[in-house]
């Protein structure tokens, strides 16, 4: 099974894993499955960081040894994702969620988020 993390997820991993519920912590630990990070993700910590809106100049100098040491893998964009992600009816205007979003509906794999703004595009997501 794979499951896609939501920006947040990956950084509560990262700072916080008490935070989130066990299930989430289960997945991210469970060498029988594969954990994924959206390009989004380092995309959008980087401009959150860059306008003030978050603190993670340090996991971004160290993302890619962040990424391998947690066992987790970088899904690809691909253009259809992207113009999906362009598509999707604007219940939410983040784009790095609608890329997220987009990329689960088209694999078929559930994102791992506490934002109930998934649910409206009819993605899996998990949670409690």
């Amino acid at each position: 099974m794979t499951y896609l993390l939501d920006t947040h997820t990956f950084l509560w991993l990262l700072r916080a894993p008490d935070m989130l519920p066990a299930r989430v912590r289960a997945i991210a630990s469970d060498p029988t499955v594969t954990v994924v990070l959206s390009l989004a993700t380092p995309w959008e910590m980087a401009i959150k960081t860059n306008l003030g809106k978050l603190d993670a100049a340090e996991i971004l100098r160290d993302f890619e040894r962040l990424v391998v040491s947690g066992g987790y893998s970088m899904l690809g964009t691909t253009p259809a994702q992207v113009i999906r992600g362009g598509l999707l009816p604007l219940h939410h205007r983040d784009p790095f969620d609608r890329l997220i979003a987009a990329q689960s509906i088209e694999l078929g794999v559930p994102v791992v988020s506490v934002d109930p703004v998934f649910d409206l595009y009819g993605v899996k997501r998990i949670w409690n």
